[in-house]
This record gives structure tokens, C-alpha cells and sequence, in this order.
């Protein structure tokens, strides 16, 4: 990993408590010659999270070598001493244990989990999983115990970006001495902006793909539709934004609405008001985020008699649900599944070299045309 020039990490720069723990982190190490990181924690008074940044400046000074769970002495004559952890297997990652914390356990990121399963399986890793809230104000708490008590040897995380402690999680992230994989996020730390790993979807290509596809039956005004709450919904209108420009359509001439969840009293009249503006506007398709809204939408429809796909045709942003709408709606897919394996991958790679340059890894949502959209009536 690049060395930014932090003057904290400088041997000058250190507190004397820090170089004293580390004296006895190297101490221990001399006379046992590998150790847990709950047993060093336990014996220098210190949290488990400051151990491992001790580890990791000493890894990267070459003085000590990470194992399993733990650290080990370097040796004078190369030989290592005995892993505290399980025996990795011939690629080094047999046994490793990697820790997710995603905001939610019920919608799309089961599969995000899925796929980071099964990569984790076929490198005869495991992942822990842990889900918070896209309401949590402190996804901090959740980080540390996986860090504390699973004794996870790398994180995948989709935090919380816009909470008051989200500037203080993400560097906290980025000390954490083991490798971190953002998510579906991206994020930079310190003065330098050192890019932390990440996995993310193009959600602006997806959107810009579904208003294509529109374009491509003979639409000229496609209108948006964002769930207020998402997080995805800036890069969902950035594409449509850039693609209804693109293809010479007035955005500014259409709808664009914002739609509050199921629990608000006002959805239904939101929804009332979108379909008004597409009938004001001369709007003949929409674009959906995300499925529940979508569905919401069509159902609208059908009570005011408007015909999908005759007289408004609809693409859906998720494909969760989307196939099981009447009728079976068109819909931009993320690669969920991909994703999550992807995450593995990266920290796997990390593992398997500190010093590799950071990778950002951005992979491509598919469009799947169902029955929701045709082209526009006369």
C-alpha cells in the first residue's frame, strides 16, 4: 500500500505509549514466536483495533509477518514460526475469515451475500455477515465487534454515507489493519485522499441503457421517478440526466419526481401527481426507481385506466420483483451476485499482497426487456 506521508506513522512522530506497546508487542513475539491478536490485546492493555494497526505498521516496516488471526516473527533465517491459526492451504487462504455488514438483510443485498459466499467457499474462506440499517447513525459499533470477537481477517462493508459519523467510521475503516472493501460506496481518506478498495455498480450506465432502450422504440419524452430514501437514486437521475441529453430528449420538459416509502401518507397522491405530469407534459415513459415504486405505479395505472405499455411505457431500476408485475415489467438488473464475489476477490488479492495498488472495480448493470415498454401510441 502507498506510504502518503501521514508524519504520525514516523518512528519520530510516535507517542511514547505507542512505541512502548510495540517494544512489547515485539517482546512477546521474540519469546513466543507467534501470538493471537486476542492474546496480545489481552496482555498489552490495549483494544484489538490498536494491535492491529501496531501489526500493520510493523508488517509493513518487515519486522513482522500477519498470520491467521494473529502475527508472527520474522525470523533471522527466514524460517516460520508456527501460525496460532488454522494451516492455510497451498494459495494462503485456507481458513480465513472475512466480516460483512450491509444495511439490509431483506432487500438486494441477500444476493450481494450470496455471491461473496460462494467466492469466499471456493477460496475454502468463510464470510460472517451482519446487517445494520439504512437509519443507523453509527455503523462503527457493528465494524468493531466483527473485528473484536470474530477475529475477521478482512472487511466488506456497505456503510452509511450520509450519518454525522460517517467521516469518522470511514477513517476508523481505513486503520483497521486488515483489509477493507467498500460496497456499492466509494470513499477517499486523509489530506492526500487515499482511495479505499471498493466494488461498485454503474448505476449510471443502467439508467442511461434503460433510457436508450425508450429511445429506441420512439420515445422522446422519458420521465424519472427516484424512491426519495436510496442511495442508488442520485446515480439513477445522473444517467438518465446525461442520456436524455444525449439523445436530444427535453429533461426539463418531463417528469421527475421524487416518491416517499410505503409507510407515507402522501405516496399515493405523489403518484397521482406523477401521472398527471406525464398527461400535462405529453411524457410516454418512465423510468423506475426502484421496483416497489414501480409496481406502485403500474398498479396506479390500472385505477385510472391507463394503459401499460400502450399509453405509458415502464422500466423498473432493481429487478428484484419486477418480472412478477402485471405485466412482467422491463428492468435495469445490478449485478448483485457479482458484486459480492468481486468484494472477495479484492480482499483476497490484499491478503495475498499488501502492496498492490488500490482497485476500484465498477461492473456493469443489464437491461432486461420484459413487456412494460413499447412504443408510444401514434
Amino acid at each position: 500500500m502507498t506510504h502518503h506521508g501521514n508524519p504520525a506513522d514516523t518512528p519520530e512522530a510516535r507517542g511514547p505509549l505507542q512505541v512502548a506497546r510495540r517494544q512489547q508487542l515485539l517482546e512477546a513475539l521474540q519469546r513466543d514466536g507467534a501470538l493471537r491478536i486476542s492474546d496480545l490485546s489481552q496482555a498489552l492493555g490495549a483494544a484489538a483495533v490498536t494491535i492491529r494497526r501496531d501489526i500493520a505498521q510493523l508488517a509493513a516496516e518487515g519486522l513482522v509477518r500477519r498470520v491467521h488471526g494473529g502475527v508472527a516473527l520474522i525470523t533471522p533465517d527466514g524460517a516460520p514460526p508456527a501460525d496460532p491459526g488454522p494451516a492455510a492451504g497451498p494459495d494462503g487462504f485456507s481458513g480465513r475469515t472475512l466480516g460483512m455488514l450491509v444495511p439490509s438483510l431483506d432487500y438486494y443485498w441477500p444476493e450481494v451475500a450470496r455471491g461473496a459466499e460462494e467466492a469466499a467457499r471456493e477460496l475454502d474462506m468463510r464470510v460472517v455477515l451482519r446487517g445494520s440499517s439504512y437509519e443507523s447513525e453509527d455503523d462503527q459499533p457493528h465494524l468493531a465487534r466483527l473485528l473484536d470477537r470474530t477475529a475477521v481477517d478482512g472487511l466488506i462493508v456497505a456503510p452509511r454515507m450520509d450519518a454525522p459519523s460517517t467521516e469518522r467510521t470511514i477513517g476508523w475503516l481505513h486503520r483497521a489493519g486488515v483489509p477493507v472493501v467498500l460496497l456499492e460506496r466509494t470513499a477517499t481518506v486523509g489530506a492526500a485522499h487515499a482511495v479505499m478498495e471498493s466494488v461498485v455498480t454503474d448505476h449510471a450506465l443502467g439508467a442511461a441503457t434503460a433510457v436508450r432502450h425508450l429511445g429506441s422504440l420512439g420515445h422522446r419524452r422519458v420521465g424519472l421517478v427516484l424512491d426519495s430514501n436510496s442511495p442508488t437514486s442520485p446515480h439513477v437521475r445522473r444517467g438518465w440526466f446525461e442520456a436524455t441529453t444525449e439523445c436530444g430528449m427535453a429533461a426539463g420538459s418531463t417528469v421527475e419526481a421524487l416518491v416517499p416509502d410505503a409507510r407515507s401518507p402522501d405516496r399515493d397522491a405523489v403518484l397521482d401527481g406523477v401521472l398527471d405530469r406525464c398527461q400535462a407534459t405529453g411524457t410516454t415513459a418512465l423510468l423506475v426507481h426502484a421496483d416497489a415504486e414501480a409496481i406502485a405505479l403500474v398498479q396506479r395505472c390500472e385505477e385510472r385506466h391507463v394503459a401499460v405499455p400502450g399509453d405509458l411505457s415502464i422500466v423498473a431500476y432493481d429487478d428484484e420483483v419486477a418480472a412478477l408485475g402485471n405485466p412482467p415489467l422491463t428492468a435495469v438488473r445490478p449485478p448483485r451476485r457479482s458484486i459480492g464475489r468481486a468484494a472477495v476477490r479484492l480482499v483476497a488479492d490484499r491478503l495475498a499482497d499488501s502492496d498492490r495498488p488500490a482497485h476500484r472495480v465498477v461492473i456493469s448493470p443489464s437491461l432486461r426487456i420484459r413487456e412494460s415498454t413499447a412504443a408510444p401510441r401514434g
